[in-house]
């Protein structure tokens, strides 16, 4: 079948299954496994963008693919695909060990095709990017659908793209061009109008679920996401998506949303093949109160079963939360004060004190909220090893004063492994006391593959430098898995797993640097089979992470009828 354009998605490095590496608890928080197999949202967005325009488009999740049969070949599946065109995400930082390598292996077996990327680290880096001569383009911005569409109807007529908005490019002599970032949309009513459906065709058009699939389980367990917004309001020092990072590296002054009608279309589409778990990106707050109470207003209207998961970025009266219990009954809140001091919380941007946060945390629950999440980290401004542990001694707090409510869930997890390039600590180090190790793409590219994710980590503070970021999460991380066990939280048989995991990726980690430094590097490989099993032992706080799913259910049939009728 043709293809006018195959977008590719890269495991974080790309040959993880030959390669020797502890990964550590850089993803027991996220749905992914270690190698950050989810795809951002955004290539569904373009693919049903330039669908429209006319173009095919496929989605290969070659991650996925990897992570699901030890004998899948990425290699030679790259070298059967036909595309004059092919595209590969760099979003997260993650995935530039895995994008570089699978650009080299597409122009090799496709020398005559032309090569895209995009994404936010693909625009911090793009002048870099166009270093490597594998690479034709560079696709600057958070809204890439119109330039891509520009980019391709250039490349069909073979024209040279000087008037594509956004675009970083090589000529055909090798000169290097760097069109005007121009492109930033303050209306995005035109973007996501059917992706959901889109990406359904697609499955039954190419005969290939796997491809689509976002993360290694999804199929059994398949949680959906909703985009709200792009840009944000908020300001939090560590985060490469902040309102500065827009301003700054994406020429987005402040954030665009979509209008409560299309998120609540996107709700009930998903609703027609799936009755997983639905996230709502974002605080439904960001445009304002009326904006938020819309959006629960429709899905109070337009009921569906699934539960959904909300987020909130500060603190929230009860009379909202009030309002998503009757919107979204049973529905998971989240909230990360990513520390129990307001002084830390503060220097990262986060303003409110803890018993604004205990409030909601005790309205959430009163009002019926099914589950509440809480997210701490390790590796802030102004945060040491002792700070660490009394964020740990406030998660006992947090138990005693809830009476051990099984609906409350705390979690603690490192900053790892990268402070995001971007970041108003990234850019400016001194100010908030970091010092950063890995500067360039290749410097994180290599970093990539490391043999533990001490190793990776691309930041030290003034207060913890890696070796101490590395013992204090592990302590961290046991000392909260005992107290849920204490409180009753968890069975003692997850507790129990879950200490084993640890103790065992901790003991790893010391192995691996005492051969380091002994200049054994020869000697890591006959470590890999019980590193393997390390990395994919189950996961507690995964586990705790994901709803009971008894009947949690994809429905093929469904979303074909859905695709036929229109509805």
């Amino acid at each position: 079948m043709s293809t006018d354009l195959v977008l590719l998605h890269a495991p974080s490095v790309y040959d993880f299954r030959q390669k020797t590496i502890l990964y550590g608890p850089v993803s027991d928080l996220i749905p992914p496994s270690p190698v950050f197999e989810m795809y951002p949202i955004g290539l569904t967005s373009i693919a049903e963008y330039l669908e429209r325009a006319g173009y095919r488009v496929r989605i290969v999740n070659l991650a996925v693919r990897m992570l699901n049969d030890k004998r899948f070949d990425a290699e030679a599946f790259i070298k059967r695909l036909k595309s004059p065109v092919f595209g590969i995400d760099l979003h997260w930082m993650l995935h530039a060990h895995g994008a570089i390598e699978v650009a080299r292996i597409v122009k090799r077996h496709h020398p005559q095709a032309k090569l895209v990327f995009g994404g936010f680290s693909s625009s911090y880096y793009h002048r870099e990017l166009l270093e490597y001569p594998e690479i034709d383009y560079v696709l600057r911005g958070d809204s890439t659908e119109e330039p891509f569409r520009q980019l391709m109807d250039c490349i069909a007529s073979n024209r040279e793209p000087e008037m594509v908005p956004n675009l970083t490019w090589r000529d055909s002599q090798g000169t290097i061009h760097e069109n005007p970032l121009s492109h930033v949309p303050s209306d995005l009513s035109d973007v996501m109008v059917n992706h959901y459906g889109n990406v359904v065709r697609s499955v039954i058009r190419y005969r290939d679920l796997v491809s689509y699939t976002p993360v290694k389980g999804w199929l059994r367990y398949p949680i959906t996401a909703v985009l709200t917004c792009r840009g944000c309001t908020q300001n939090c020092t560590i985060c490469g998506g902040s309102a500065a990072a827009f301003r700054d590296f994406y020429n987005r002054e402040k954030p665009v949303f979509r209008s409560p009608e299309e998120v609540a279309k996107d709700v009930t589409q998903i609703s027609h093949f799936s009755n997983g778990p639905i996230f709502i990106l974002g605080d439904l707050r960001q445009p304002g109160e009326d904006y938020a109470g819309r959006v629960l207003s429709l899905l109070r209207k337009n009921r569906v079963r699934n539960q959904f998961f909300l987020e909130l970025f500060t603190p929230a009266p009860r009379e909202f939360l009030h309002q998503m219990s009757q919107s979204c009954p049973n529905f998971c809140l989240e909230i990360s004060p990513e520390s129990h001091d307001p002084e830390i919380r503060k220097a990262i941007g986060r303003h409110y004190s803890d018993n604004d946060l205990e409030q909601t945390l005790g309205d959430a629950l009163d009002v019926g909220c099914g589950r509440l999440d809480v997210f701490f980290m390790i590796g802030l401004p102004r945060q040491t090893p002792q700070s660490v542990m009394d964020t740990v001694d406030y998660c006992d707090h947090l138990l005693e004063k809830f009476k051990a409510d099984k609906r409350l869930s705390l979690f603690i997890a490192p900053l790892a492994p990268f402070l995001d390039p971007g970041s108003l600590a990234f850019e400016h180090p001194k100010r908030y006391g970091y010092r950063i190790l890995f500067r360039t793409l290749e410097e994180h590219r290599q970093a990539l593959a490391s043999p533990t994710w001490k190793y990776s980590l691309n930041y030290e503070t003034e207060w913890m430098t890696r070796q101490q970021i590395v013992d204090t999460a592990y302590e961290a991380i046991l000392r909260l898995n005992r107290l849920k066990a204490k409180h009753g939280v968890i069975p003692q048989r997850m507790a129990k797993a879950g200490q084993k995991r640890i103790r065992a990726a901790w003991e790893m980690t010391q192995r691996i640097d005492d051969m380091l430094s002994k200049g054994a590097h020869n000697e890591l490989a006959r470590l890999k089979p019980e590193v393997d099993r390390i990395n994919m032992f189950p996961v507690a706080e995964k586990i705790q992470l994901e709803l009971p799913a008894p009947f949690i259910k994809l429905r093929p049939l469904r979303a074909l009828w859905s695709l036929i009728t229109g509805q």
